[in-house]
This record gives structure tokens, C-alpha cells and sequence, in this order.
């Protein structure tokens, strides 16, 4: 089971903990020793104690439960008494007030949440700084554009770089976009949604000590109903990701045939050598990087299909895939935001553009003779490319010798 659900199990605990003492429902001795139990286990010091398996029932009662007796354990040990004895009992006062079947999706929501602001959303802002320096950076290069893989007109390669940075400035917001169906928390809707042990204006107070308690601004959920029943708010984020994930294996592959080569590839770009390439070609560099990301989008996309189908397993009063959809969502959330950031330092920082070979291509480039289009109409311009290509002249010297275009209203078109 990913730590994060563990770590928001613990903080959920924790604030169940404090609400049940202030009511009046828990001995202040045993809340305070419980608190202390569950900031231990959320800072990652007894990570060892949980060694339970994603694939478990589909509420996480075992995990549940895991966490249960641990903080019972240590509470015991906190106030002096013999581990096992349940003198801070794991269902009477850890789990008190609480089921599976809302602690665990709440533990989702909290741990998802936190990873894709951390992690995620940072690591995407790293990638559009870099992309943004390099759209400045080469706005004044005039280089081919490409359709259907075939030569096209021109464009600058900042004018490229600036699809991409659009690209990523989308993922982020599209990604933030989804946070707030993450903030609204099942916790106090018990077993199947009606909030059965627990007392009024619990669901509320929770959500309220949990926000206060990671900084975010947490809810309790409208409808306790649809948030046990269903995760298609883990859908969600999870669609947003799988669309992030599209985005970053379209830029990196561009870069990866950009910078093909060195010198039988397209190579207008040169891509930084972070390590040997090859272990029988010397000198060979591979865009590693590129095909690192790509990976990476390949598993998002996978996992995103692994959510979409556990969304689809909502029976009746509970969704039973609880485990699997967060574990997969946790995945790609912590993928895509340390992708992202490895590819801007490593990848997108150090690329150079090769003046050279752009100014060759584009000169070479057929598709310059659209700018003839409203000057001699389509056919006559279309015919000089066919010649040009046929006969391998420069589209310069088939449009000066077919006598539709002179050499100064050549310059004057920009055909090079």
C-alpha cells in the first residue's frame, strides 16, 4: 500500500482523535496518545509496521485496520502499558466513529491531494520555465514547419516551443481544475452513506480539523452517498493526467526527431549527452531523456485505464476497488511531476538549436512556393514545386526560370 494513504490514514486518526475527546467521547489521555501515535506514523517513522498489499479488499479495511493497531500499539506504549493488552482499543478508540468505507477513501483524497501539489503541479511549472526560456530564446529562428511528417511553411522554433509551453500551462491548470473534487472528504458517512455512531456536525468538524491539520482546503462531501458509492472524482484527476501525459510523450517525441542524427537526421536541434548512448558505438549519444518521458506517459495512460475500470466497480452502497484506483492515481501523479522536472533540468535546459541545419532545410523547402499562391494562383505555383522537385533546383530557380516570378519579387516574397 503506497505510504501516502498510510500517512493520510494517520492524519485522518489523528483528527478523529481530537474531535471525539473535545465531544467528550474519548478520554483526553488516550486522544492525546493517539495524536502522538499517528504524527509519529505520518512522519514516515513506522513505515516498516505496515506491510499490507494494494490488492486487499476493495473498502482497505485491512489497511484500515493496519493502521488501527498501530496507533493502539503505541498509544499503549505512550501511556505505560503492555502492547496487545488493547487498552487503547483499535476499533473502540482509534476507529471510532469511523468505517472503512469512509476513513479510507478520505486517507485517498488527503494523500492524492497533497502528491499532486507537491509533486505533480511543481514539477509541470519546472518543465513551462524551461520551455518558456527556450520560446524567448529562439523566437528569431526561421525554420520548416512539418504536417503529415512532410515539409510545410515556414514558422520560428520559438513559435514550435510555444505549442508545447501552451501544452503544459494546460496540463497544470487542467490539473488544478480537478483539486476540488479531491477536497470534498467522505469522512462521516460511515458504512453505506447515512453516518450511522456518529453524532451531528461530525462530518463537518472533520474536515474542518483536517484542513487545518495539511493546509488544504478540505470539505466534507455533499453527499456521503455518491462519495462511498463511487470515485469519479478520482476519475477525474486521473483523466487530467492522462491528458498531461499525452501532452509531454507529444513534446518529447518532437524533441527526440528534432534532434535526430547527429548528420543523417533531421537534427535542427542538438539534445544535451547525458550519458553514453551505446555500448558498442562510440560517440553514439541517445536522446535518453526523450525516451525516459515517454515511458513515463505510456504508464500514465495505463494507469489511467486501471482507474477508469475501478470507477466502473461502485455495487450498490460502496465502490469495492478503493485500493487500486488510489495506488495507480498516486503512480502517475508522482511519475508525471518528477518527469517533468528530471526532463526540464536534463533534457529541455540544455537544448541548442543548429543554425546551420535549419537555414539548410528551410532553404531546401518546397513549401515556401504557398507565399506564390495569391500572386499566381495555386495550379501555376504548384506546377513550379513539381518542377523544382523533379529537376532538383532550388524552388528559387524554378520560379525565376518558368517567368512568373523575377528575381526581385523573389527577395520581395522571402523565397530564399
Amino acid at each position: 500500500m503506497p505510504l501516502e494513504i498510510v500517512y493520510g490514514m494517520a492524519t485522518l486518526k489523528k483528527c478523529c482523535a481530537s474531535y471525539n475527546a473535545s465531544a467528550g467521547k474519548l478520554p483526553q489521555e488516550k486522544a492525546t496518545a493517539i495524536m502522538e501515535a499517528a504524527d509519529e506514523v505520518a512522519k514516515g517513522m513506522w513505515d516498516e509496521q505496515f506491510p499490507l498489499v494494494i490488492y486487499q479488499t476493495g473498502s482497505g479495511t485491512q489497511t484500515n485496520m493496519n493502521t488501527n493497531e498501530v496507533l493502539s500499539n503505541l498509544a499503549i506504549i505512550k501511556m505505560g502499558g503492555e502492547v496487545g493488552s488493547k487498552s487503547v482499543h483499535p476499533n473502540d478508540d482509534c476507529n471510532m466513529g469511523q468505517s472503512s468505507n469512509d476513513s479510507f477513501p478520505t486517507a485517498m483524497h488527503i494523500a492524492c491531494a497533497k502528491v499532486a501539489i507537491e509533486r505533480t503541479i511543481p514539477g509541470l511549472k519546472t518543465l513551462e520555465a524551461s520551455l518558456s526560456k527556450k520560446v524567448q530564446e529562439f523566437s528569431s529562428i526561421i525554420k520548416i514547419g512539418r504536417t503529415h511528417c512532410q515539409d510545410a511553411t515556414p514558422l520560428t522554433l520559438g513559435q514550435e516551443f510555444s505549442g508545447y509551453l501552451a501544452q503544459v500551462q494546460y496540463a497544470i491548470s487542467r490539473i488544478e481544475s480537478t483539486l476540488p473534487s479531491l477536497y470534498r472528504l467522505a469522512l462521516g458517512g460511515t458504512a453505506v452513506g447515512t453516518g450511522l455512531n456518529t453524532s451531528p456536525g461530525y462530518a463537518s468538524a472533520i474536515a474542518s480539523l483536517i484542513a487545518s491539520e495539511t493546509g488544504l482546503p478540505f470539505v466534507t462531501a455533499p453527499n456521503k452517498f455518491e462519495s462511498l458509492a463511487a470515485h469519479d472524482s478520482l476519475v477525474e484527476v486521473s483523466g487530467a493526467a492522462n491528458v498531461a501525459a499525452c501532452s509531454l510523450n507529444k513534446i518529447a517525441n518532437d524533441l527526440r526527431l528534432l534532434g535526430s542524427g547527429p548528420r543523417s537526421g533531421l537534427g535542427e536541434l542538438s539534445l544535451p549527452a547525458n550519458e553514453p548512448g551505446s555500448s558498442i558505438m562510440p560517440g553514439k549519444v541517445n536522446p535518453t531523456q526523450c525516451e525516459s518521458l515517454t515511458m513515463v506517459c505510456a504508464q500514465v495512460v495505463g494507469n489511467h485505464a486501471v482507474v477508469t475500470a475501478g470507477g466502473m466497480q461502485g455495487h450498490f452502497e460502496l465502490n469495492v476497488f478503493k485500493p487500486v484506483m488510489a495506488a495507480s492515481l498516486l503512480h502517475s501523479l508522482g511519475l508525471l511531476g518528477d518527469a517533468a522536472g528530471c526532463f526540464a533540468a536534463r533534457c529541455v535546459d540544455g537544448i541548442v538549436a543548429n543554425g546551420g541545419r535549419i537555414d539548410a532545410l528551410l532553404r531546401g523547402s518546397l513549401m515556401l512556393v504557398t507565399a506564390l499562391n495569391e500572386h499566381i494562383g495555386y495550379d501555376e505555383a504548384s506546377r513550379i514545386a513539381k518542377d523544382a522537385h523533379k529537376r532538383g533546383l532550388t524552388l528559387k530557380e524554378a520560379a525565376v526560370e518558368s517567368g512568373k516570378v523575377t528575381e526581385e519579387s523573389s527577395s520581395e516574397l522571402r523565397i530564399p
